[in-house]
Order: C-alpha cells, then structure tokens, then sequence
C-alpha cells in the first residue's frame, strides 16, 4: 500500500469514528438531591469531554424529586436516596436493577465565621448546645429533605422537640448553613457535604456517632430516557474512582 492510500484509508477511518460521537452527542437530564449537585457540576466537565455528551442539572430535596418524577417530569437520570429509586422502580419511572449507590454523608453541625465553637462531642454535650442556641437552622421537614426530616424526628427522640422547634430557622431546599452566614440563625444542622461550600461558616463536627445519621445516594436510569446508552455512561462515570476526590472534598465518601 502506496503511503497516499494508507493516509487516504487512515482519514476515511478518522472520520468514521468521530462523526458518530457528534452525530449521537446527547443532552442528558440530570435529576439531583442537593447534597449530590456539587459532586455531579464538578464531575461534568469531564464527561461531557470524553464523550460529546452534555448535562442539564435540576435538583431539588429527595421527596420533590419523587413528587416531579412520580407527576411525569423527563429526566434521564436520578440521583437521589435508595429508598425513593426503590419506589420510582416500582411506578415503572426507573428501569428495574439500573440502580447503583454513588455516596454516603453524615450530618454535622456549623456556626458563624469566627463564632465560639459548641460542644458537640456527645449527645449530652449536642442537646445542651440546641438548648443554648438562640436560634437552629435546618430543612424543612415538610420539604421532605432527609437532613431535615431525620433531625425533627432526632429532636424528640432527644425530648427537646418542645423547646428547640419554636426557634427553629426552617429552609426549605438549598444551603441550611447560608442562613448562619447571613446572621438569620446561630446554628445549622445539615448534611456535612452541603455546609462545606458555604461561605461564612465553620463546621463544628459530624453529630456524636450514637445519633449520627448517614444519607446514600443512588443513581438510576429513567425508563423514558432519550439516549439510554449515553444515561449509562453517565452513571458510571458517576460511580467511578474519578468520584473519590470529589466526593473527600466535599465531606462525602463511598457507600
């Protein structure tokens, strides 16, 4: 084979290759829970370079991801507890055995930029902060975030619900510790991976182990998706080594 023909045969192979990559790049639909949207913006680039595909990125708490998808929302895919995988499963809303855990996050506690740090290091120690704080910050539970729905139900277990609820600062999505920067509240409760990104804030610590509470986070396939192959790429980028880092970096580790 003359050297002309094989660079002809070489650049006929080249194109090939690459043009079905741009032909079939997807826009993929990204449903998230909160905790998991910095990890999934920080592993998109990424992705969208090693394969042409793009990522649309909605998030919300875990059960209004469950009212979106269950009320017919598209997606491709969702990130969000077991728990709510497990039932979107079983309304047909995500492809059966498509589902893979991403991470895990405990709860932790975070006041002011420069403010005296409590004493959480138990669970006397944890009540006695609540009871002094003037004001606590937290989700929601009605939002049906986890954090917020665990630490309600954790107030009572604690008999304090009485005393800590009507100075309760109540959030219902997004950054609980934003409300402790801006002054609104002395203390927030949330999931250790959505306080480190807040500006303004110190995290204490994680809850004392005995009441510590850890959050999973799996990902499936929507049954509706447009482009199932490049879902399925995503996910496993999502719960590939690459992950590890990220997931440190934002007080998140491996299920």
């Amino acid at each position: 084979m003359t050297r002309q023909r094989w660079l002809a045969l070489f650049a006929s192979f080249a194109v090939a290759t690459i043009a079905p990559l741009s032909a079939t790049a997807a826009e993929i639909k990204v449903l998230t829970a909160g905790a998991m949207r910095g990890i999934i913006v920080a592993l998109a680039p990424e992705f969208e370079k090693q394969t042409g595909h793009t990522l649309s990125i909605k998030n919300d708490t875990a059960g209004g991801l469950a009212k979106r998808i269950g009320g017919g929302e598209a997606f491709e895919v969702a990130v969000i507890t077991p728990a709510v995988v497990d039932s979107l499963i079983t309304q047909g809303k995500i492809v059966a055995g498509s589902r893979i855990g991403l991470a895990k996050v405990g709860i932790g506690v975070a006041v002011k930029e420069g403010a005296p740090a409590p004493d959480i290091s138990s669970t006397d120690a944890f009540k006695r902060a609540l009871l002094a704080a003037k004001s606590v910050a937290y989700i929601d539970p009605k939002a049906g975030g986890s954090s917020g729905i665990y630490f309600d139900k954790l107030l009572e277990r604690m008999g304090i619900a009485e005393q800590v609820r009507p100075k309760a600062r109540l959030k219902q999505g997004g950054y609980v510790a934003e409300l402790v920067a801006s002054g609104e509240a002395e203390l927030a409760v949330h999931q250790i991976s959505e306080i480190v990104p807040v500006k303004g804030v110190t995290l204490v610590g994680p809850l004392p182990a005995d009441v510590q509470n850890f959050t999973t986070y799996a990902a499936g396939l929507g049954t509706a998706a447009s482009d199932a192959a490049a879902a399925r790429a995503l996910i496993a980028h999502l719960a590939s080594p690459a992950a590890q880092p990220v997931l440190t970096a934002r007080g998140m580790e491996k299920p």
